[in-house]
């Protein structure tokens, strides 16, 4: 599945502009809390069962039905499903779809159960039972006794009179009906206005982690493969869409109406949450290049504006890149991709019919984005991975999903550059993967990317796996796997092996190092220390990373468990002690050395011993999953070297120097005054890496101190800093009428002007007035190039009043193209009007103004704004229980949704808040953001310590700068 935090990388410092001059306005809000509880406002799910059916509310652990895991005694073989979704509401006003299944299975061991995963499912009473058992090839079925349904453990339960036999196989049938509601989860409905007309146009699905149960009485775990049989009837406009390719379909009446009836080939042999189902009235364009059906699915009006031709064009590219790279052909006749309107992820890797957001698969050339072009390239790479990692060989369960996730996002940037090449997108893993991820796996509270299987077993629980360390970490360990094996020798000559001996079956992480290691033994040349298992279970079994310290003066070098805030306790043990093995790829005064291992706490290397002029430059490339630490000689030769040839170091290691710094600082290892030198030399800085990782580093220091009096002084140096970037991006792009060739320079260029604007250059602010003044005057015309849109758009309304907001809530309502609306959707939340946010955030709960896949996302872009933060606090705990009822336990946006809405909180009050919020809603519960809501109290309480202990010195420091 592809990250829905992936949408704008830029959204976060374009909000920096909301910011500015906003403290007179912060002094009037009123942080008192109304501590009233909210009433629940959400509608609940019908109960899946029927009065006389006994219906478990409390279970205890000595059933197998108590358990959230299957029981291992039935194994599916295959399924014949029907589904017939109703695109008109019912007489109760109700959206619904009905259907039957029939699935064989084989008995594994005796047992006198059948238990099945069943979630808000009615089932049809057979014979005064759920379900009808039958056996095949002449095996007597034993009787049913009684049937329920566990809604807990979502568990439909057929009680037998006698055992079934052993290596006998059974078919189980059952009828069923559920509605096809709005929640983006299972079997959903989804509504657009095309030509001002509004339309119920598609059913579609989401069924990972475990909404297959929702859809149909299945046996929903990812080992439980099976081959799918799946017919689906629908109103004769409409096209039916499914994971295969169609086997035919026939026209006739069924009650009182003449619809079509459309049967798939059977599947390749797959896992439930792969399975994808969708209705829709949708155009396609299709490529004839391959031996296999490639189309790109969208709204009849996008297809015609040729906004999916750019996903065709490299959906084919990437496939034939991967069919390389793995060594294995695309397993399957045909690749359907679709752009949904109402998508909660950014996209879902259903083998054979990928769904998208509409903003993950189409571009229009003229209208979206640099970024926009990027997103597209980077998450359809991603799901393609998924073609083979994933839904070729499948994790065995939850607790390895990073062996799906991390492989994806990083195999996405190799397929992204084969697609683009020019692009040089590889080194940017290092801003949107590896430095995003240090932040949240340098807390207490992280987990290891593998955790045990004991720990992931409720829906809650699984869907809490979904986070940054699945992707994020996993992709950056992949990374530095790949690079100490060197990839091109060792890595891909062991996928072939690895997938065709796990092709259409399950895995375990072991099973992937146990092939690599067979490849690196039969790499001529290659040298690792230990194991692949012994290198990677380190990595993998433990949480965090270390801190690699180099002295320079003893060649010492020594590792420990970095930690954000080094007073907090961690309370995971480990069998390894926090200590890994570290291949350490290194440069000493700009000549790359051979690649040294720590392979325990402390080591020493005589060629990391230097003297005079010489400096060392450990973690080349940021290859290895670790921070870096020098001797206070080193780090002031490394500074002086900034200063005087910046262009010494490699982009990604300016880079690297500049985020470890800061982070070193915050874990009070070296003085947070070093921390602000790495940044002196950025006004000769003219590459993107670099600077993005200065200002995410920076914006901490605006999160923590914009509402002090530190701001000013911090606002100073920013516009020192960021003045000879704005002039020469004015300069090269003559005056702002062209734009930057390189993909990275275009990126520079929109952080020139968001960071100026912020800052209050005047040049800037009028710029962007004077372009969304023409915008406002001519709307038919909009004169701002694509990639500016959001700075420009951002500071136009920050800087604005309600005539500003008012229209850009207009363009946003009246937006065709879905990267144009998350652009006003994103700005609009900009505003410094208080009112305004108030309004902007009932808004958000309106799906008649703010699609529900946007809901919580723009409740974050207000929490974002300096203005709107306490505003969006309070908004969350009033409306917590309608929330939490509306996104479900289960769903991973509630997490992202507290981690953003706190990321400010530096104040004991603030802390005592959240402290009370947690205790308040324990009765509703936090499902997803369990784990979220314990790193936001150990975030916040180091935050309170790093403001008191640095605010005075970085005044001070700041002071002196732009004296």
């Amino acid at each position: 599945m592809g990250n829905v935090y992936h949408v704008n990388k830029k959204v976060g410092l374009a909000l920096l502009v909301a910011a500015a001059a906003a403290l007179a306005t912060i002094i009037a809000l009123s942080v008192a809390y109304n501590n009233e509880k909210s009433k629940n406002r959400g509608a609940g799910a019908a109960s899946a069962s029927s009065a006389s059916t006994p219906l478990l509310t409390s279970v205890t652990p000595k059933h197998p039905w108590d358990h959230y895991r299957l029981p291992s005694a039935l194994l599916p073989l295959s399924y014949s499903v029907m589904l017939w979704p109703r695109l008109e509401p019912d007489e109760d006003g109700l959206y619904v779809f009905t259907g039957h299944s029939l699935v064989i299975f084989t008995c594994m061991e005796e047992t006198d159960l059948v238990i099945i995963h069943s979630n808000k499912l009615n089932l049809t009473t057979l014979s005064g039972h759920h379900a009808k058992l039958q056996g095949l090839d002449r095996v007597s079925p034993p009787a049913i006794e009684r049937s329920w349904l566990v809604e807990k453990t979502q568990f439909l339960v057929l009680q037998l009179k006698s055992r079934l036999l052993v290596g006998a196989s059974y078919t189980l049938y059952t009828e069923f009906r559920g509605e096809l509601a709005d929640d983006l989860q299972g079997f959903y409905r989804s509504e657009y206005t095309e030509d001002g007309v509004k339309k119920t146009i598609i059913a579609t699905s989401q069924m990972q982690a475990t909404h297959a149960r929702k859809t149909f009485p299945c046996f929903d775990e990812p080992a439980m493969k099976a081959v799918f049989n799946v017919t689906i009837i629908h109103d004769q406009a409409f096209t039916a869409l499914s994971n295969s390719r169609k086997g035919g379909h026939s026209n006739k009446d069924l009650d009182g109406r003449r619809v079509t009836e459309t049967f798939f080939v059977p599947t390749k042999k797959m896992s439930s949450y792969l399975l994808a189902f969708i209705v829709t009235d949708f155009g396609y364009i299709q490529s004839n290049k391959y031996d296999f059906t490639l189309r790109i699915w969208a709204r009849r009006n996008a297809i015609q504006a040729n906004q999916g031709a750019y996903a065709l064009e490299v959906t084919g590219k990437i496939l034939r890149f991967y069919e390389q790279y793995f060594r294995v052909k695309y397993p399957l006749s045909k690749s359907d991709q679709i752009a949904l309107p109402d998508f909660h992820a950014g996209a879902m890797e259903n083998w054979g019919l990928i769904t998208y957001r509409e903003t993950a698969l189409l571009y229009d050339p003229v209208s979206s984005s640099v970024g926009n072009k990027e997103r597209v390239v980077t998450v359809i790479a991603h799901e393609l991975a998924h073609m083979w990692f994933g839904n070729l060989v499948t994790l065995k369960w939850w607790n390895d999903l990073w062996l799906n996730e991390g492989f994806a996002s990083y195999v996405e940037y190799l397929g992204a550059d084969f697609a683009e090449p020019t692009w040089n997108i590889k080194d940017l893993i290092i801003l949107y993967d590896v430095h995003h991820v240090f932040a949240v796996d340098a807390l207490a509270s992280s987990h290891p990317l593998s955790c045990a299987e004991e720990e992931v077993n409720n829906p809650a629980q699984i869907s809490e796996m979904f986070g940054s360390i699945s992707y994020r970490k996993g992709a950056a360990v992949l990374r530095m796997l790949s690079d100490f094996l060197t990839e091109a020798k060792c890595v891909t000559s062991n996928f072939q092996s690895y997938l065709n001996t796990f092709a259409f079956k399950n895995a375990v992480v072991a099973n992937l190092w146990d092939h690599l290691q067979q490849a690196a033994e039969n790499t001529a040349g290659l040298y690792i220390p230990r194991t692949v298992h012994d290198i990677m279970d380190r990595w993998t079994l433990q949480m965090g990373f270390p801190v690699v310290t180099v002295d320079t003066q003893t060649g010492r070098v020594s590792q420990k468990h970095f930690l954000l805030d080094p007073e907090s306790v961690v309370e995971r043990p480990s069998k390894f002690n926090y200590v890994w093995f570290v291949p350490i790829k290194w440069m000493k005064s700009g000549v790359q050395q051979p690649q040294y291992w720590l392979l325990q706490e402390t080591g020493t290397s005589t060629q990391m011993k230097v003297s005079g002029e010489a400096w060392v430059l450990a973690n080349l490339h940021i290859s290895g999953y670790y921070r870096v630490n020098y001797d206070p000689t080193n780090w002031e030769r490394l500074i002086s070297l900034l200063g005087s040839n910046h262009m010494a170091i490699p982009v990604i290691n300016r880079a690297q120097i500049i985020d470890d710094a800061f982070n070193l600082a915050r874990a009070k290892m070296i003085n947070i005054t070093l921390a602000l030198r790495t940044t002196k030399y950025l006004s000769r800085e003219r590459d993107f890496i670099p600077w993005e990782s200065a200002l995410r580093n920076l914006d901490y220091f605006t999160l923590m101190l914009d509402r002090t009096e530190v701001y000013e002084a911090l606002q100073a140096y920013l516009k020192k800093q960021i003045q000879p970037l704005f002039e020469h991006f004015r300069t090269i792009t003559a005056n702002w009428t062209k734009i930057p060739e390189r993909h990275t320079d275009q990126y520079n260029q929109i952080n020139a002007i968001m960071t100026a604007c912020s800052v209050g250059e005047e040049s800037c602010r009028e710029l962007t007035r004077s372009w969304f003044r023409k915008w406002m005057e001519n709307p038919a015309s909009n004169p701002i190039h694509p990639n500016l849109k959001s700075s420009v758009y951002c500071s136009a309304i920050a800087n604005g009043g309600v005539e500003e907001w008012n229209f850009a809530w207009s363009m946003f309502r009246n937006a065709t193209l879905a990267s144009e609306a998350s652009r006003l959707r994103g700005a609009l939340a900009c505003t410094r009007q208080p009112w305004l946010l108030n309004k902007y955030l009932k808004f958000s709960l309106d799906p008649t103004k703010i699609r529900r896949q946007d809901s919580t996302s723009t409740i974050q872009s207000v929490a974002a704004n300096v203005v709107g933060m306490p505003l969006a606090w309070n908004f969350i705990r009033e409306n917590w229980d309608h929330i939490f009822q509306q996104f479900g336990k289960e769903s991973f946006v509630l997490s992202r949704l507290v981690s953003r809405v706190t990321s400010r909180f530096s104040t004991e009050f603030e802390l005592q808040e959240l402290k009370r919020f947690h205790q308040e809603k324990s009765h509703t519960g936090f499902g997803s953001a369990t784990l979220a809501m314990e790193q936001a109290l150990e975030k916040t309480a180091a935050n309170i310590k790093w403001v008191k202990e640095n605010r005075a010195q970085v005044l001070r420091w700041l002071q002196e700068e732009t004296a």
